[in-house]
């Protein structure tokens, strides 16, 4: 026989726009092979250590341009050490929240800004521009989506991120010109 619980019944904070918010992405994009597609992404982008291949990958197979490959790679490396000393500034925790279900592993319990949002912005800008190619659009949606499908991040994260990762390109793109006058 079950007993009805002691003591008055919990009762949740209200959720917030951006536990909403994450709440209905995950709600609209369930299912086990997004989320599959979601933790894939998650990997590539853990550390930027696939923008980092793809950079390294770029200073091998174009030699004219290896600088330039070597330089977005570094700049890169820059936007994510940039994400990663906010995140410990500002120190905000992860989604925490029953309508939220976390769906992969982090590194840290920090979520602002979002690293991967960060990296892959300065990836898809800077080797956009090497290639040729707008890959900003193709690339960013789906990363920051990808953060919001498992879970790990808010909304704001991501958009920070992606602005933190644009503000960095454009830093070093403006310190580059004042060295080389």
């Amino acid at each position: 026989m079950l007993h009805p619980p002691i003591g008055p019944p919990v009762v949740l904070p209200a959720p917030s726009v951006e536990v909403r918010a994450l709440a209905a992405v995950q709600r609209a994009a369930r299912g086990p092979a997004l989320v599959r597609v979601a933790r894939g992404m998650s990997l590539f982008g853990e550390h930027a250590a696939g923008w980092l291949a793809i950079g390294t990958i770029g200073a091998l197979a174009d030699h004219p341009r290896r600088r330039q490959w070597l330089t977005a790679t570094l700049t890169v490396v820059i936007a994510h050490g940039a994400s990663v000393g906010v995140k410990r500034v500002v120190r905000r925790p992860r989604p925490d929240h029953p309508h939220v279900q976390v769906l992969a592993g982090t590194p840290s319990g920090l979520s602002f800004p979002s690293a991967h949002a960060t990296s892959t912005t300065a990836a898809a800008i800077l080797f956009g521009a090497l290639l040729r190619r707008p890959l900003v659009a193709l690339l960013v949606p789906p990363m920051a989506l990808s953060r919001l499908v498992l879970g790990v991040h808010y909304p704001s994260d991501v958009l920070a991120g992606s602005a933190l990762g644009a503000a960095v390109v454009a830093a070093v793109r403006r310190i580059g010109r004042k060295a080389t006058g």
